[in-house]
């Protein structure tokens, strides 16, 4: 089996359209993880309509996919009402919440297409929608195995990963393991981890992990649920990933700035000797596991 990633949407917070970001996008989370004709969907930022557009451009429909909220806050569900294969006939989309989760995804996502909102209802997409449910110990869609875990973030956050017993990519996104760490400690010096986080990604040829803030921004927006990029880089290395994607590039940040951010990292991964791959997300970026 193999494993086809696809970033729709990298950018955190808001949409930033324009010529600062045409490089790395302007659309917020959305990533693909494909395995034959499984389509699993990770966060439904404005990067979901690009998706949309795609697959029924590549004419997979009838289409079923497997869609995973990291969390509702904006940003990560505002693209679904534009997510186009859910308004036509024959299509199945389901919707996961992890166990402990106690607000549904789905009834949130319908939520949002009240009229107050946007003009068209939920109960007039023409796809069969379904809220389905993943267990504490994860579970096996289509040969993949699933499962999610909670992370730090204002109003909770889950990751997930998807494991082939081959290939291993884990989607962690907003996500602050600084309030975990001694932030007053020397930058320069590996951060310890929490082990929870680094058993969960260990060995994944893939971690897209957040990294929005750097060591300067960070004082600043302590609390408000996003990590710092060298916190990313550490994390990755201790869980002995191969390749780490920056993922939920700040608002504020242009292509200038993150592909500084980028450098930046490298260097930290240099530093400690590590032979990580390390990259920042970038929208339309296709990558493929075997």
């Amino acid at each position: 089996m193999s494993l086809h990633v696809t970033f729709w949407g990298t950018r955190g917070s808001s949409p930033t359209p324009g010529h600062r970001t045409r490089i790395f996008g302007g659309n917020t989370s959305c990533v693909s993880v494909e395995s034959g004709d499984q389509v699993f969907i990770c966060d439904a930022g404005t990067g979901m309509r690009d998706l949309g557009m795609r697959l029924i451009r590549d004419k997979r429909l009838p289409f079923e996919g497997h869609l995973f909220i990291s969390h509702s806050h904006w940003d990560h569900i505002q693209g679904f009402p534009f997510f186009s294969p859910v308004y036509i006939p024959g299509n199945t989309l389901h919707v996961y919440d992890p166990a402990e989760r106690e607000k549904r995804v789905y009834d949130l996502l319908s939520g949002q297409m009240q009229g107050d909102y946007f003009p068209v209802d939920f109960s007039s997409l023409n796809a069969h929608i379904l809220p389905d449910r993943l267990e504490e110990a994860g579970r096996s869609i289509g040969g993949v195995h699933v499962s999610a875990m909670m992370l730090n973030h204002p109003g909770g956050s889950y990751a997930y990963r998807f494991d082939t017993g081959e290939q291993i990519v884990v989607y962690a996104t907003d996500n602050e393991i600084d309030t975990e760490l001694d932030t007053s400690a020397d930058p320069s010096l590996p951060r310890a981890i929490p082990e929870r986080f680094v058993n969960f990604a260990r060995g994944a040829d893939l971690l897209i992990a957040d990294a929005q803030y750097t060591e300067e921004e960070y004082p600043s927006k302590s609390g408000w649920g996003h990590s710092r990029v060298f916190t990313a880089v550490d994390f990755a290395i201790e869980a002995g990933c191969k390749q780490l994607a920056l993922f939920h590039h700040d608002p504020m940040h242009s292509d200038a700035d993150v592909q500084q951010i980028e450098v930046a990292a490298r260097a930290r991964v240099a530093r400690r000797g590590s032979n990580l791959v390390v990259f920042a997300a970038r929208e339309g970026l296709e990558l493929r596991y075997r």
